[in-house]
């Protein structure tokens, strides 16, 4: 049994076949899915609820994306508050910084950034990071480690570092405060070669794997929508990093998600 710790469910891009896809997925022997709530923002914020209320395998996610941290008012927060409450969301995100697009000024991004850690810490919710720097530096990550150290590593409640892209220094600084390391199908791409390096260090224990669907097909998909069932490359990838089998990644990193979130 496979889980996909993170899938954008909602998009647009499975308008089309969501369900087929879904079924897909589930032939691919995928048990579980973690819908992300992030969505396009203010006015979809019950985006991954709603999916995960027709199916009793998928839990939801709720949060504001920093793409969309400037559209933000008390209402959307209001409004998170109470879909935090409901019994399928599970945590809090994706949240983070992008000093890539910079859609949203980055002192923005920062506030709604501490403020969800401040509401997921009332809601007793983990939290799902997005964390993406600008060319070539480390800025981005630099200034989410600090923030995640001074406004969460305190709550004891975790998170994930999804998608992940960082450095082992990074790693390392997100496991000392709780994390798990989440790899998605970039994990497959000829030049990751420092995603590989990760994959081959993080503790197996720590490890989620996704897809980031519809985004970062894996080799052998790469330029196609990504779907919930590629999850499987990228517990091959893993294994054939880690001299595992793609059955025993699979069994361990469902393991890992069931027992940091709580999930029967």
């Amino acid at each position: 049994m496979l889980v996909d710790s993170h899938a954008h469910l909602e998009m647009p891009q499975f308008d089309a076949d969501r369900e087929a896809a879904l079924e897909r997925a589930r032939a691919a022997g995928v048990g579980m899915i973690l819908a992300i709530g992030s969505g396009t923002g203010p006015g979809s914020l019950d985006c991954a609820i709603k999916i995960a209320e027709q199916h009793d395998w998928i839990r939801a996610t709720v949060g504001i994306h920093p793409h969309e941290a400037k559209l933000a008012n008390e209402n959307d927060f209001a409004e998170l508050e109470n879909l935090a409450k409901d019994p399928k969301v599970i945590a809090w995100g994706e949240i983070g910084l992008d000093y890539f697009y910079d859609h949203s000024p980055r002192p923005v991004q920062e506030q709604v950034f501490i403020r969800q850690m401040e509401m997921a810490r009332a809601a007793k919710l983990p939290i799902i990071i997005h964390c993406r720097p600008s060319e070539n530096s480390e800025d981005a990550w630099n200034e989410c480690l600090r923030q995640i150290r001074q406004h969460w590593a305190g709550s004891g409640l975790g998170g994930v570092l999804h998608c992940f892209t960082g450095s082992l220094e990074h790693m390392r600084a997100a496991l000392d405060m709780g994390f798990m390391i989440s790899f998605a199908g970039n994990v497959t791409f000829p030049k990751a070669q420092n995603i590989r390096e990760a994959a081959k260090e993080v503790p197996l224990e720590r490890m989620l794997i996704e897809t980031d669907s519809p985004f970062l097909a894996p080799v052998p998909h790469r330029g196609k929508r990504n779907e919930p069932a590629f999850v499987k490359e990228v517990a091959r990838q893993i294994g054939e990093l880690r001299g595992m089998t793609m059955e025993d990644v699979a069994r361990q990193t469902t393991a890992n998600f069931r027992e940091f979130f709580v999930c029967a």
